[in-house]
Parts: C-alpha cells; sequence; structure tokens
C-alpha cells in the first residue's frame, strides 16, 4: 500500500488546520508549559512527516517499512541465512538520502541559528563586561542605563543583567520576581528552543505551523518564566515590575522581562486565573505525545 495519501493528509492536519486551532484558542495561555511542547509536538510532526513522505515519494510502489528493511539488508544488516539481498537501486538510494536531506536539513538550520544567537550574545556580554559591575547581591550584571531594563543572556557564561535605574525604581519585591523571571529562562534552556523554531520556520517558510509556532512559542516562554516567578512573589509585584519595564528594549539574541508581550502577560496576572480543566489539560498531555507518532502510523499501520 502506498503511504503517500496517508502522509499528505497528516502533514495537513498537522501542518495547517491544528496550527489554526491552537492559535485561536487561549488553552495554551492557561497552561503555558503544556502549551509550548504541544508546538513543538506538531513539529517534531510535520518535519517527520516531511521525511517519510520523502522516501515513499521515492519508491511509490513499495510499503515504505519494505524500503526500510531492503536497504538494511543492502547495508549488511539483518541478513538472512540466504545472504545479501541484491545491490540497491537508483530508487532505494533516493528512499534513503530524501528524508536524511529533510532532517539534515532541518539540523544544519537549528545548529546555524544557535550558533549566530550564540555570537551575538558573546558580543554583547564582552561589552557588558566593561561597562556592567558583578552584583553578588542580586546575582545579576547591573549597567548603568537611563530606561529600567531587566534581560537575561543564556547559553554559555549564562547571565542576568538589569540596568541600574531598574534597581533604583523598583521595589525588593518587584526587583526579586523580574530577576527570578530571567534566571527561569537561563535554566530552563529556553534559547534552544527558539533555535528550534527559527530552523523549523527557515526550512519550511511558507507553512502556517512554522507562523504560528513563531509567533507563539516565544510569548508562551515569557509566560512560563512568569509562572516560575510566582513560586516566590507575588502576582502584584510581578505585574506592576512589568508595567514599569514595557518600554524597555534590550538586544538581540536576550530574553527580557518587559517588551512587547508585557501587556499580554500583565493582563493574564492580574485577571482571573483559568487553568484548563483537569480533562482538557490531560488531552493536551495524551496529544503531545502522540502527534508525533501520527506519521508513523500514517506510513506503517497496524496489521498491514
Amino acid at each position: 500500500m502506498n503511504a503517500a495519501p496517508a502522509l499528505l493528509g497528516c502533514a495537513a492536519i498537522v501542518g495547517v488546520a491544528a496550527p489554526r486551532l491552537m492559535a485561536r484558542s487561549a488553552v495554551p495561555y492557561g497552561a503555558p508549559a503544556l502549551g509550548a511542547a504541544v508546538w513543538i509536538a506538531l513539529m517534531m510532526s510535520f518535519t517527520l512527516t516531511t521525511a517519510l513522505a520523502a522516501s515513499q515519494l521515492a519508491t511509490p510502489t513499495e510499503h515504505l517499512h519494505a524500503g526500510i528493511v531492503q536497504l538494511l539488508h543492502a547495508c549488511g544488516l539483518g541478513e538472512g541465512t540466504e545472504g545479501p539481498d541484491p545491490s540497491p537501486t537508483t530508487a532505494d538510494r533516493l528512499a534513503l538520502t530524501m528524508p536524511l536531506a529533510v532532517l539534515a536539513a532541518y539540523g544544519g538550520a537549528f545548529f546555524y541559528h544557535l550558533a549566530r544567537a550564540g555570537r551575538i550574545r558573546a558580543r554583547h556580554r564582552d561589552r557588558l563586561d566593561k561597562v556592567g559591575v558583578r552584583s553578588d547581591r542580586l546575582r545579576a550584571t547591573v549597567f548603568a542605563h537611563r530606561v529600567p531594563v531587566a534581560y537575561s543572556l543564556p547559553g554559555l557564561r549564562s547571565r542576568v543583567v538589569v540596568s541600574d535605574s531598574a534597581v533604583r525604581l523598583l521595589t525588593d519585591e518587584q526587583l526579586g520576581a523580574v530577576l527570578e523571571h530571567e534566571r527561569a529562562h537561563v535554566s530552563g534552556r529556553h534559547h534552544l528552543l527558539i533555535a528550534a523554531v527559527e530552523a523549523f520556520s527557515t526550512v519550511f517558510p511558507w507553512l502556517p505551523l512554522a507562523r504560528h509556532a513563531r509567533a507563539e512559542i516565544p510569548v508562551l516562554l515569557e509566560m512560563i518564566a512568569d509562572d516560575r516567578a510566582l513560586r516566590s512573589h507575588s502576582r502584584q509585584a510581578l505585574a506592576t515590575a512589568l508595567y514599569e519595564m514595557a518600554a524597555g528594549r534590550t538586544p538581540a539574541g536576550a530574553f527580557a522581562a518587559g517588551g512587547s508581550t508585557a501587556l499580554l502577560r500583565m493582563k493574564r496576572l492580574l485577571g482571573p486565573r483559568r487553568a484548563p480543566h483537569p480533562v482538557l489539560r490531560g488531552s493536551m498531555a495524551a496529544a503531545t505525545l502522540a502527534v508525533p507518532l501520527l506519521p508513523v502510523l500514517a506510513a506503517c499501520p497496524p496489521g498491514v
């Protein structure tokens, strides 16, 4: 059975329909960590679907798993007692190289964006070493700036940065909430998720999933950091600190406590809590685990 129609259907659902439903839903904002996991699962699923579809298009007359087994035999793996199978045909080689090309494109884009952002942060850290002062009390680098701002530089030699005007303007509770927010970005390795989203957008720039994920995941990461800060600080303190720093600008490659998402996050912090129902939360968690398996089931359904 040719799996191409099933794989194309899976790609349409994962790449077009599902992201539009997710973007219209307020549920991910109620559980941002789970919402971000669903977006990542959708991207994984679409990448795998594309890779499997490329293999199937190379050998449309063979079942996908039969072609994989044949390739393994051609490489001397899984041979039977009668010796290896004949050498692979051009179609067999394409069935292997085409999906590998898709995966290699995504992997290459991921490391490119990760390295590029790392170089930008490294240059900024070098400048901070000249103009900033390390504060052991705040566990952050303080620099002179007339606008209250705080941000984090994740990755190697990560650090949290805050302007001296923010230190003067904010109360101890507000400043503590902001710094905890920034530490959450560093400890959560959020820069890796941003690199994954940027890589996906590079490989599939025309795809609705890429467009929506690139817009939504940074917002969800900020909300995840907010929730981390709320473990030890009040909503009022964090919301007022966001208000004070909403106009602050931060360098490329950094995560900022304020910025363009501040208003949306303030509404979330000060408004009524609308956590998803446990059943809905469980369904989202199950979908996160199941979605990456959809292309495998579409290509090799049970019993076939």
